[in-house]
């Protein structure tokens, strides 16, 4: 069965660390772009980060740069957003998508809030 799942999410307070990971059964990653989403409450998805499969080149949202780390170690581990410095605002459900040209996928989400 094909399928991917986000995990690591929960209760931070600001200025704390969270690590999330996006993790695939049924395929490896290893030739998948991965992007992180997130959709808060009453907004429209955004794109977060995102990390190619070609070169492993990344990409962050002007939010979050500086504060989150995304990185994968090889095909059989997930791939990692580190979120760090976390901010109120960044509270959203947090989807990973694995997209090539064998097929596009996307996880459940994971729940991310940040309050104290």
């Amino acid at each position: 069965q094909v399928q991917l799942v986000e995990s690591g999410g929960g209760l931070v307070q600001p200025g704390g660390s969270l690590r999330l990971s996006c993790a695939a059964s049924g395929f490896t990653l290893d030739y998948y772009t991965i992007d992180w989403f997130r959709q808060a409450p009453g907004k429209e998805r955004e794109g977060v980060s995102c990390i190619s499969s070609s070169d492993n080149s990344t990409y962050y949202a002007d939010s979050v740069k500086g504060r989150f780390t995304i990185s994968r170690d090889n095909a059989k581990n997930p791939v990692y957003l580190q979120m760090n410095t976390l901010k109120p605002e960044d509270t959203a459900v947090y989807y990973c998508n694995a997209r090539s040209a064998w097929g596009d996928y996307w996880g459940q989400g994971t729940q991310v809030t940040v309050s104290s």
